[in-house]
């Protein structure tokens, strides 16, 4: 069976960033699950997968414009350590991740500066601007239900669980 919309896809991968080298991988745990053709993976990686089956192995490059799009410079801001959430109490560190109440809810942030009450972050995902290298291996392709499509996304092990 092949990738095509509405097919739940199971797959492990490897990320790179070429000559940077190795960034995360799936391999060694659970599969990466999702329903295709609903915007459950970045642009790039969701084309790429398009078509194949089960047991496929490939690799794809994925620009920044069609993975976590361009940096953007003025994503920075300043916030009181409050607005980090499990954050009471949390020593933190340049580098470090964090997620951030917001008024259009939670973010991720990644911490660039520390002061005694408030923290300056940049709200750019982390891979942002970056050139991404996939290595892919498909381990299920299946029919999606009826109900995973009305909720746009995968359920079950890997997947959403209600």
């Amino acid at each position: 069976m092949q990738i095509t919309k509405d097919r739940v896809v199971a797959f492990h991968y490897r990320l790179s960033e070429p000559g940077v080298g190795p960034i995360e991988e799936s391999h060694g745990g659970e599969p990466v699950v999702y329903l295709h053709g609903h915007g459950g993976l970045i642009a790039g990686l969701e084309k790429a997968m398009e078509g194949h089956g089960a047991g496929d192995t490939f690799a794809v490059t994925v620009s920044p414009e069609e993975g976590y799009g361009p940096r953007d410079e003025n994503a920075q801001q300043r916030i009181p350590k409050s607005h980090v959430i499990g954050g009471k109490g949390a020593i933190f560190r340049p580098g470090m991740a964090v997620r951030v109440n917001t008024p259009s809810g939670q973010r991720t942030a990644v911490v660039v500066k520390v002061g005694l009450k408030m923290l300056d972050v940049d709200t750019n995902h982390p891979l942002a601007g970056r050139t991404l290298h996939f290595d892919i291996e498909v381990v299920s392709v299946r029919e999606a239900h009826e109900e995973e499509i009305a909720h746009g996304h995968a359920h079950g092990v890997g997947g959403h669980a209600h």
